[in-house]
């Protein structure tokens, strides 16, 4: 799920290298914007298997910071993954005991920040670590009671719309011990909390309790029907039809959210993607024009599930790259580039910079490279304009916008925003409306250039 990340609990250190090697052999397949970004951390624990405790956690490795008593071959593959880290982010840790807490801190901070897809562990982070970016575990190793809820624990913190739930995959029958846990710990029907009905089950629809729950095939069904995109901007322009396209979109919504959690989800999505960029377009369009409305009329907006599977800039650029390689930036893929940002919360503001960028390239760029310049244009043409528009002191705006792209955040209080406004009028019952103003000004400024990396 775009936007979250896993870890993956292995019953020896032996087969977290053997899952490492296989992880990295099948990314090294794939095109680079598609490459996971995978982490591999465990340290001594001297008969590992036997000192598991009864929760069948085993040994709290998240205090521990020992690897001198690992066996030369698992050192050594830990230097080796470390090694990959460092190269990934340009670190320099290693299995040292002075160097091997920085590690563990780093890659526990990477997790949290959603830097890092996955982390292969044996114990590790599995108890008293929180991360509200984690949403998997997968688990290859035997656990109950208390260590089991501990370790599923680590995926359920809520994060927004999105992440309402974490999700466990086991690669052993735990569901005996999943029970015993639930009933010994809480209430013996949490377990109907706990496990997700079948993928038919959400994908075709259910009985619960005599009530019937359509789900994602009648739901889109429903759209097609009520709201065929070759007829949709004859409906939307009503408001009653606003409504019910935002409530029935919204639930389709919901409900893929859910079905990405199962494989035999993956090319039974009905609507292709163009169809899916059109209809979040018209969905944008509305959530941007009737906001205010929308939430005064209590409609839901599903936002954040929106967010979670389109496009953003990193990957949008990489496929110029790709294109640009391969000689193929024609009309078609303009078009396909300017959809995918019409169907975006968070592309949108920046629209007319990837596509005069898209317009400006030739076969002979260096694509990085002229970006790079491309952007530093721009953003100073319009930080300069800015400037003189709202009549702000030069030197403190431009080290004031610095500042926010270095931290990536913008604030209008502290004395960095006061110090770049123009002389005050305190009898003027229009200077905090102006002071407003400029500081929405600059911000909408900060978001259309934020996410481009640029050097100066």
């Amino acid at each position: 799920m775009k936007g979250f990340n896993s870890l993956f609990a292995t019953f020896s250190i032996e087969a977290a290298i053997a899952y490492y090697k296989e992880f990295k052999r099948q990314n090294e397949c794939l095109e680079k914007h598609k490459q996971l970004k995978i982490g591999l951390i465990y340290s001594f624990g001297a008969n590992e298997e036997a000192r598991a405790d009864i929760d069948g956690v085993g040994i709290d490795e998240e205090n521990s910071d020992e690897t001198i008593g690992l066996e030369k071959s698992q050192r050594d593959f830990l230097e080796s993954a470390i090694s990959d880290y460092n190269a990934m982010f340009k670190q320099s840790f290693d299995a040292s005991a002075e160097k091997f807490a920085n590690y563990y801190k780093d890659i526990s901070k990477r997790l949290k920040e959603r830097e890092i897809d996955l982390v292969i562990v044996v114990n590790m982070f599995l108890t008293g670590f929180d991360a509200t970016t984690l949403n998997t575990l997968w688990v290859d190793k035997n656990l109950k009671y208390h260590g089991l809820l501990q370790a599923y624990s680590r995926t359920n913190r809520i994060l927004n719309a999105v992440k309402t739930f974490g999700n466990i995959v086991c690669f052993r029958d735990l569901k005996e011990a999943t029970d015993k846990s639930l009933m010994l710990f809480g209430d013996e029907n949490a377990q109907k909390m706990v496990f997700l009905r079948s993928f038919e089950e959400y994908y075709y629809g259910y009985d619960e309790n005599g009530t019937y729950h359509k789900c994602y095939a009648e739901l889109v069904e429903s759209l097609r029907a009520d709201f065929a995109l070759e007829h949709i901007l004859e409906k939307l322009p009503l408001q009653t039809q606003q409504k019910a396209f935002i409530e029935l979109f919204s639930h389709i919504l919901k409900s893929k959210n859910i079905l990405s959690c199962f494989d035999e989800f993956m090319g039974k999505e009905i609507l292709t993607q163009r169809e899916w960029q059109d209809y979040q377009s018209h969905y944008i369009d509305i959530y941007t024009a009737y906001k205010k409305e929308l939430e005064e009329r209590e409609s839901v907006l599903e936002v954040e599930l929106i967010k979670q599977i389109e496009a953003n800039l990193e990957y949008i650029i990489e496929l110029i790259r790709i294109s640009h390689k391969d000689n193929r930036l024609d009309r078609a893929f303009s078009l396909s580039i300017e959809k995918s940002i019409d169907s975006s919360i968070e592309l949108r503001n920046k629209k007319d910079l990837i596509l005069s960028f898209l317009a400006s390239i030739s076969p002979q760029s260096d694509v990085d490279k002229a970006l790079e310049a491309f952007i530093a244009q721009k953003k100073q043409e319009e930080l300069e304009a800015i400037i003189t528009a709202e009549n702000l002191k030069p030197t403190e705006t431009r080290a004031f916008v610095r500042k926010a792209f270095e931290l990536d955040s913008m604030s209008e209080y502290g004395t960095s925003f006061s110090e770049i406004l123009p002389p005050r009028d305190y009898f003027s019952p229009h200077t905090q409306e102006n002071h407003t103003h400029i500081f929405t000004r600059l911000y909408t400024f900060f978001e259309r250039f934020r996410g481009f990396k640029i050097s100066a």
